[in-house]
């Protein structure tokens, strides 16, 4: 093998992109740019079944939304590039080709040769057979396992049962007795007793590879240096190992990640709420969030002698995880997925966009919001940047700026004459103030109508009086969001504008 690293992300087109999927992707992608490595993007379609229409491209697509970016793979890389006049169908690299399905040649070869190794074997076990022994073997409370019944047939036997038509697949001769002793990066050797492992398939009867046969040889082939996986794949890494003996090549380091699990102790899934990506980008979260969230899933910055020793906070740039990351810091212990701590590091990316850009990301948000009014100013960009800066400290993820600015469109702000009503105010006093209120502000010109003069105008009233400020601003904000929570009476009304700040406390007063 190579010397160099080289580190692949080899994900199935099954669907929409788990959130589990980015982290494995994340640290893949920062191995091989923490060791000077290039990371390659293999997809492993052969279980048709399964496989969606366009989930290739998705993937690819959702991946580059997210920071991922590739050195080798499908040519679908250069679509995502731009690169609108290149051959979306030529690979990017020189290993190719990147999708199994077009590797189905390479396999059989390789097949053949294990088999001639010794290291395989045919089985013509019938599906009806299998379930058969399966069955039996569960009312015996025994595990199910194969019970190698065609490893031993002789040369005549199975030349006998190819003549007469009968379907094969292939399998893997286990040793019988023994040890095998496979080293996990994080975890050290992990000795397995032969005596557990069954003759796992290698080669279906349609002639396709499964997932262990094919990844194998692909990591083989394409000069995988690191291959990083979930931690369920234990169970088959003596497999792996044994499988990599027999055709006597040098097996990749292997780094088993933590499950990513419910604050239930759970495995995530769908029945229990949002595990996609594109549902997490559909609902607003920023990809710098959940590359952020995702590296501290089995990796810290306190753990790293690359990080500088007052890195207390968890904020991380995807520069600053290049800069910190080694994969042996990583830990073994399972985390646990808290979209509470999501919601905070997308809030903080959230307040590091300058408004035109988070404006820019809040549009789509907003079409309900601008059906609202007729009133051309408040579809405006400049209005819309103004209520976007107005919310933006307020606001988690992009999606819920619609519910948080209704009230900022609406040309019909709807809400009982109670909520005007502050403590033991009763609805006399709240009209005065708020008749009081009127009559200050429309003092103030339009163009010196700001936050400040505002502000000015009318604790400068109530300081004279000696009144109650809540008295006064309550009743205020109320009247101009109809909320309540929401931004300060002052800052509303600010980008309110004067003429819709005044209608508003007058709707309010004719309520009451």
């Amino acid at each position: 093998m190579s010397t160099n690293v080289r580190v692949r992300f080899a994900p199935s087109p099954t669907g929409f992109l788990h959130i589990g999927s980015l982290r494995t992707a994340l640290f893949d992608y920062l191995i091989a740019r923490t060791l000077g490595g290039k990371l390659i993007l293999r997809i492993e379609d052969t279980d048709k079944k399964r496989q969606m229409e366009g989930a290739v491209e998705g993937l690819i697509n959702i991946l580059a939304w997210a920071g991922i970016k590739f050195d080798e793979g499908p040519g679908y890389l250069r679509a995502v590039d731009n690169d609108t006049q290149a051959d979306i169908n030529k690979d990017v690299g020189e290993f190719g080709p990147y999708i199994q399905s077009q590797r189905l040649g390479i396999y059989k070869e390789h097949s053949q040769a294990l088999l001639k190794k010794g290291g395989a074997y045919r089985c013509f076990c019938s599906p009806a057979r299998l379930e058969e022994m399966r069955a039996e073997q569960q009312a015996q409370k025994m595990p199910p396992r194969y019970d190698r019944a065609c490893r031993d047939l002789s040369e005549r036997q199975i030349a006998k049962k190819i003549a007469d038509g009968e379907i094969f697949v292939l399998r893997q001769k286990m040793p019988l007795s023994g040890e095998i002793i496979a080293h996990d990066e994080l975890r050290g050797d992990i000795k397995f007793a032969a005596r557990d492992l069954e003759d796992q398939v290698l080669i279906k009867s349609d002639g396709m590879p499964t997932y262990q046969f094919a990844s194998v040889v692909d990591d083989h082939l394409m000069e995988i240096s690191h291959v990083l996986r979930g931690e369920e794949w234990i169970s088959s890494f003596p497999k792996n190992i044994l499988l990599y003996q027999g055709f006597g090549w040098r097996p990749p380091k292997f780094i088993h990640l933590t499950l990513t699990l419910n604050k239930a102790g759970g495995k995530l899934s769908k029945r229990q709420g949002d595990v996609a990506v594109e549902d997490f980008r559909a609902m607003g979260y920023l990809p710098e969030a959940l590359l952020n969230f995702c590296v501290l899933q089995g990796w810290h910055p306190s753990a790293s002698a690359k990080a500088p020793a007052d890195k207390k906070d968890e904020i991380l740039s995807l520069d600053q995880m290049i800069e910190y990351f080694d994969y042996q810091d990583m830990g073994t212990s399972s985390a646990i997925f808290e979209i509470e701590k999501l919601d905070y590091f997308n809030g903080y990316y959230i307040r590091q966009k300058s408004v035109e850009a988070l404006t820019k990301l809040c549009l789509p948000f907003l079409g309900e919001n601008l059906k609202l009014t007729k009133d051309s100013r408040k579809q405006s960009e400049d209005y819309i940047k103004k209520v976007i800066a107005l919310e933006q400290e307020r606001l988690k993820k992009l999606s819920a700026i619609g519910e948080l600015t209704e009230f900022m469109f609406t040309d019909d702000l709807r809400y009982e004459p109670k909520l005007l009503v502050w403590k033991k105010l009763t609805l006399e006093q709240v009209k005065e103030n708020l008749q009081t209120v009127f009559e200050l502000l429309e003092k103030i010109s339009a163009t010196d109508w700001t936050r400040s003069s505002i502000e000015t105008a009318l604790i400068g009233y109530i300081e004279a009086k000696q009144m109650k400020a809540g008295d006064y601003l309550w009743p205020l904000r109320a009247a101009l969001t109809g909320r309540q929570s929401s931004s300060g009476p002052f800052e509303v009304a600010e980008v309110l504008g004067k003429e819709e700040s005044l209608k508003r406390i007058n709707v309010a007063i004719k309520k009451i």
